[in-house]
């Protein structure tokens, strides 16, 4: 009885889901306009541009059918709305969780000009899965359908040039994350004033304990999934441009996990450069222990282009239950200002290749 009872809630679950995914199709990217201008330094030399880009990494929890999400998520875009409007506001921000039509209204009403958005409900992988073959547990959410999209959302107060998405293979999924379409969403994003636009990638991973399933089932995907995201990430990338990798890693206090990410790719952790000389960065978030970065789900990474130099100076949470901050998600917003600099030589030469053309 206990094994029907578990396929009954299954198939509830996945009923109220159908449902909810059929109003909560992803709008079309909006038309560009309303761009903010960034405030470009020089240094005392007059040698070396630099200017700040403030990115903030935000699981909202837009979950279809979760109970008593619809306030919070209507305070969500309110908030960030306000920031934004008072000059407060992050510069980019990658969504994770936006799966509800209500996730998606508090993303638009935050009033961000450009917006991308990742994998839908339908889209299919077209590279190489790295997936392992496994039988399906039907009463773990393993159906074999995807009932909605990635919810994946990057937002931006820059023009974004270039979008791409990529959902995980198919077999690439364990327990009930398989309902959702997961995967990794792209957007190179021109800063006007920089001489190279800054490549943003956002992704969701599978969960663990969440997934409803054994560590010896959702372990192997997860490690499929850190192949196939930079698998995407490789194909998408131009070695010139600096790189910017956030979103919800479901790694927390998991050292296999961990293991295999970090081996597979050659970012820089921001926990862990701000953590290896303290005085790098304005650290305003309380962080436990030699690795904190274990103890999050949330994460941002970094590598610097081959103009532009790329360095985290602040890091702190958002949306964390302090006065003025409200919890607002099962997530905290995590918050980095990076510094992007670059030698001011560049920036004349493109501008008289400009006046030339």
């Amino acid at each position: 009885m206990k094994g029907v009872a578990v396929i009954a809630r299954a198939a509830a679950l996945c009923a109220g889901l159908l449902v909810l995914a059929a109003c909560a199709t992803l709008p079309p990217a909006p038309p560009t306009g309303g761009h903010h201008a960034p405030k470009i330094e020089l240094s005392a030399d007059g040698r070396t541009a630099r200017l700040e880009l403030d990115v903030l990494t935000y699981n909202i929890e837009g979950v279809p059918g979760r109970g008593g999400r619809a306030k919070q998520l209507r305070e969500i875009g309110d908030q960030l709305r306000r920031m934004r409007e008072a000059g407060d506001g992050p510069d980019i921000i990658l969504f994770q969780e936006a799966f509800s039509a209500q996730a998606q209204a508090a993303i638009e009403a935050a009033g961000y000009p450009d917006l991308a958005f990742g994998p839908s409900r339908k889209q299919r992988r077209r590279l190489p899965g790295a997936g392992p073959r496994s039988g399906h547990k039907w009463s773990k959410g393993e159906l074999g359908l995807k009932l909605v999209g990635s919810g994946l959302v990057i937002a931006s107060v820059y023009p974004i040039e270039a979008r791409a998405s990529e959902p995980f293979s198919r077999r690439a999924c364990a327990g009930f994350d398989c309902l959702s379409n997961k995967g990794a969403l792209f957007a190179r994003i021109r800063i006007p004033g920089a001489p190279d636009p800054i490549e943003v990638f956002d992704t969701h991973m599978n969960a663990q304990g969440a997934s409803q399933v054994s560590v010896r089932r959702h372990l192997p995907v997860h490690r499929a999934q850190v192949f196939e995201l930079f698998d995407f990430m490789r194909e998408q990338h131009d070695a010139a441009n600096p790189v910017l990798l956030g979103g919800d890693f479901n790694m927390r206090r998991s050292e296999p996990r961990f293991g295999v990410f970090r081996a597979s790719q050659r970012l820089q952790l921001v926990h862990e450069y701000c953590l290896q000389d303290p005085t790098r960065c304005d650290v305003r978030m309380s962080w436990d222990g030699d690795e904190p970065w274990m103890d999050t789900q949330d994460l941002q990474l970094f590598q610097s282009g081959r103009r532009v130099t790329v360095r985290p100076i602040r890091v702190e949470s958002l949306f964390d239950g302090r006065p003025g901050s409200p919890l607002l998600s099962d997530h905290d917003g995590y918050r980095v200002v990076y510094e992007l600099s670059w030698p001011t030589a560049t920036s004349r030469d493109l501008a008289i290749g400009a006046q030339e053309r």
